[in-house]
């Protein structure tokens, strides 16, 4: 990647099992959000890692995402305040297309997704890394929230959903343990928040003074 900081922004890393509430923390927060469950791969991506004895693709293995893209657009978006993004369908396991985020000159915007953990070495190496926060919510709330919402939205079939959603909630423990020690801190939604807070606060006032 040819892409060189120091910019004006930084991120903040939100990730944490599917489920826990990352989209709804990032809402909150009021700052900008890039969507990283945007670069998964395609459907037809013969890369795609399957479930060990199963003929189902494994949608929450590192394996399925484009690791390398969505640091990128990182990049692009502390150096530049935008960047083109992946438009992606979940529900058809496709890119339907691309649009160009605008974070203006925000100090601070938030990536998250359920692989966000992955690129906190990568995003350090380059100093764009604000903080890495992993949400924890609980196995079985997890699980409720994750269904409701995938049933709601329509994203795989029933059938797929409860084998994953089954899948995930035996293994949440094991998720959270390897993204705390991929970098990300383990939080509720209320720490998360005051963290993000107080990181864009941080980033405000160094702006400022550096000005």
């Amino acid at each position: 990647m040819s892409i060189h900081p120091p910019s004006h922004a930084r991120v903040a890393l939100l990730c944490g099992p599917s489920g826990s509430g990352k989209s709804l923390v990032a809402a909150r927060s009021g700052l900008p959000v890039l969507r990283l469950d945007d670069f998964y791969k395609e459907g037809d991506d013969p890369t795609l890692p399957l479930v060990e004895g199963s003929s189902d693709i494994d949608w929450d293995h590192p394996g399925s995402w484009d690791a390398e893209v969505a640091v990128e657009a990182i990049a692009r978006l502390c150096a530049a305040g935008s960047a083109p993004v992946p438009v992606y369908d979940l529900a058809l396991s496709a890119r339907t297309g691309e649009e160009t985020l605008h974070i203006g000159r925000t100090p601070l915007f938030i990536a998250e997704g359920v692989f966000a953990a992955e690129i906190v070495d990568r995003c350090r190496a380059l100093g764009l890394l604000a903080d890495a926060l992993c949400l924890t919510r609980g196995p079985v709330v997890t699980f409720r929230r994750r269904f409701l919402r995938d049933l709601k939205e329509g994203r795989k079939s029933v059938p797929f959903l409860l084998r994953r959603g089954w899948r995930l909630m035996r293994a949440e423990r094991s998720i959270v343990a390897r993204q705390v020690s991929l970098g990300a801190h383990p939080c509720d939604r209320d720490e998360a928040l005051d963290r993000l807070a107080a990181a864009a606060a941080g980033r405000q006032a160094r702006q400022q003074t550096a000005a």
